[in-house]
């Protein structure tokens, strides 16, 4: 019998091909993985399976998008409705969405640089403000202590976004797919 492992394409991230390496079985790394990305590369169901999951998985960002932003929600729309589908939704549609998707998330990264220069301009101008008041050793120690927490609750942000998204990709794709890739084995 061959490792379930060699199925899997060959193109995946080091960090998923080492967590992977580690697990029993497919079914058992399905279930424990915490990282939808990860659980996408073991799957082989039909693509508008794995699109619809895909979009459920992106509208969790949707939170994020600025009022008055349509473009990635009209984007995840008709990838969904493409998916549900069984290709109807026009190749142009699709670019179109994808297209507009892009545009969006390069304005929204745009923005949030802007955000993050401005921010890190006033956290400077605060910090020489502090420096002359006080001693600007204070001020050095309260900035590494405000990154050391800004660092933390984003790293545990982002684990429970991943696993978040797990979740919702465990939900829209049935556990019954990775069995019959096993071989039938749960």
């Amino acid at each position: 019998m061959t490792d379930w492992r060699e199925s899997l394409p060959q193109d995946i991230c080091s960090e998923a091909e080492e967590w992977l390496a580690k697990q029993l079985d497919m079914l058992t790394a399905w279930r424990m993985c915490e990282r939808a990305d990860w659980m996408l590369y073991q799957v082989q169901c039909p693509r508008h399976v794995l699109t619809y999951a895909a979009c459920q998985v992106a509208r969790t960002a949707l939170c994020y998008v600025p009022d008055g932003e349509h473009r990635p929600r009209e984007a995840i729309e008709t990838a969904e409705a493409w998916s549900r589908s069984d290709g109807v939704v026009s190749d142009e549609s699709l670019a179109a969405a994808r297209d507009a998707s892009w545009a969006a998330a390069r304005a929204a990264a745009r923005a949030a640089a802007r955000d993050a220069s401005n921010a890190a301009a006033s956290a400077a101008v605060s910090a020489g403000r502090d420096a002359e008041a006080s001693d600007a050793s204070w001020a050095a120690a309260r900035a590494a202590a405000s990154d050391a927490s800004w660092a933390a609750a984003r790293a545990a942000a982002r684990a429970a976004a991943l696993k978040e998204n797990a979740d919702i990709v465990r939900r829209y794709i049935s556990e019954d797919y990775i069995v019959a890739m096993a071989g039938g084995e749960s």
